[in-house]
């Protein structure tokens, strides 16, 4: 858990695997409980406080009491699925959480305008590029395609958009982005796509000129997997919690993501489960100084 960087990634991308289930590692420690008592050895309990103490110090902080944080906006990101048999209730369900902005992916031309419809009165500009949107309680402008599409995959893949959104706390740059799925094969963990994307999303941010920035996604990774690492370079992570969003009917792992810059994820939560494969999240954000 300390040391997951240290895994080596060249035989079958293992240690983007580990990272992907980093926190479930706290399940050794029951295990490892159990045995000591079973044995009844005093050295064992006191070398699993060691486990102990670094899981607590990694993944601890959500169980300490506190509130949630003072924000000036909420956002929502979701991955609806292109199979989801209910998008008008889908869109119900997210707008019932009342966020400013709102990112989907995986829309499919058939669910596109009953989205437009469902979200149309509370929501007056959006914008789609390809399979994903935005939708805002601001104006948008400057819309374009986010190229980040890996070599090898068909051309008419488009998974991300960019646009300024004029808000009361200035203008914001918010990037909306569905990077390529990963797979566990027989030959480990196959990331390549998935890793050539997020390293031109990185180079994106990077040259994004406002210096606010929100990234709104289905990343397919967790924020410890160093294949999101050319971006997460560019951008504040939020705070660490257990607001696992996939599988729906069994969360095991946050691959949606909302980050930063120059601004500050307050809270990450998961809303119930709509139509998809993915929970919905929201995420506060402080733009304010």
């Amino acid at each position: 858990m300390a040391f997951h960087a240290a895994v080596p990634n060249t035989i079958g991308h293992l240690g983007s695997l580990l990272e992907a289930f980093l926190p479930w590692l706290g399940l050794a420690v029951p295990i490892l409980l159990l045995l000591a008592l079973l044995r009844r050895s005093a050295t064992a309990l006191v070398a699993l406080s060691l486990p102990i103490a670094v899981w607590a110090q990694l993944f601890g902080g959500p169980f300490l009491p506190g509130v949630r944080g003072a924000h000036d906006m909420t956002v929502l990101q979701h991955n609806v699925s292109d199979e989801n048999a209910d998008p008008a209730g889908t869109a119900k369900a997210l707008t019932d959480a009342r966020p400013e902005l709102i990112a989907l992916e995986e829309l499919t031309p058939a669910a596109l305008p009953r989205y437009e419809s469902a979200l149309a009165s509370a929501y007056a500009y959006h914008a789609v590029q390809g399979s994903v949107g935005l939708w805002s309680k601001y104006p948008l402008t400057d819309v374009r395609v986010l190229d980040i599409k890996p070599k090898g995959i068909d051309a008419s893949w488009s998974r991300g958009l960019r646009s300024s959104v004029r808000t009361p706390w200035g203008e914001i740059a918010v990037y909306v982005a569905h990077l390529p799925s990963v797979r566990v094969r027989l030959n480990g963990f196959d990331s390549v796509y998935r890793d050539e994307s997020a390293e031109l999303l990185g180079v994106a941010l990077a040259a994004e000129e406002l210096n606010t920035v929100i990234l709104l996604g289905d990343l397919n990774a967790t924020v410890d997997d160093r294949g999101l690492a050319p971006l997460t370079a560019h951008m504040n992570l939020p705070p660490r919690d257990f607001a696992f969003s996939w599988p729906a009917a069994f969360p095991v792992s946050r691959i949606d993501q909302i980050m930063t810059r120059s601004a500050t994820v307050t809270d990450v939560r998961t809303l119930p489960a709509t139509g998809s494969d993915h929970l919905p999240i929201t995420a506060g954000i402080k733009l304010a100084p």
